[in-house]
C-alpha cells in the first residue's frame, strides 16, 4: 500500500477517535466515572437561557439530558448541537441545584 494513504488513513483514525461522541445517559447515569473529564455529546438543545457573558443550555442525545455552562454564547431551543467540555458535579445555578452539568470548551451547531 502506499505510505501516503497509509499515513492518511492513520492521521484521520486519530482524528476521528478524539472525537468520540459520549451518551448523555451514560454520563448521569455514572457521573463520578466521568468527573473532570472531557466528553463529546451531540443532541438537540430543549432549553436555554443567558445573561450577557455566562449562560446554559439543555441538550437532549435521546438518552438523556443534560445541562451545558456556556461563556460563549447559547444557541437557540431547537439547535442541534455538538458539544465538547469538561463534566462537573454538584452545579448551582440560579438557585437551582444540577447533579452533572459540562462547562463547555466549545460548541458547533449542526445542519
Amino acid at each position: 500500500m502506499n505510505k501516503k494513504l497509509v499515513l492518511a488513513i492513520a492521521m484521520a483514525a486519530l482524528f476521528l477517535s478524539g472525537c468520540v461522541t459520549t451518551r448523555i445517559g451514560r454520563i448521569t447515569q455514572d457521573p463520578l466515572r466521568y468527573r473532570n473529564r472531557t466528553v463529546h455529546v451531540e443532541g438537540a438543545v430543549t432549553n436555554s437561557f443567558g445573561a450577557v457573558f455566562v449562560g446554559g443550555y439543555q441538550v437532549d442525545d435521546g438518552t438523556g439530558r443534560i445541562l451545558v455552562l456556556s461563556t460563549r454564547g447559547v444557541p437557540r431551543k431547537g439547535t442541534r448541537v455538538n458539544v465538547s467540555g469538561r463534566v462537573v458535579n454538584g452545579i448551582t445555578l440560579g438557585g437551582r441545584a444540577f447533579g452533572t452539568a459540562i462547562e463547555e470548551r466549545n460548541h458547533h451547531d449542526r445542519w
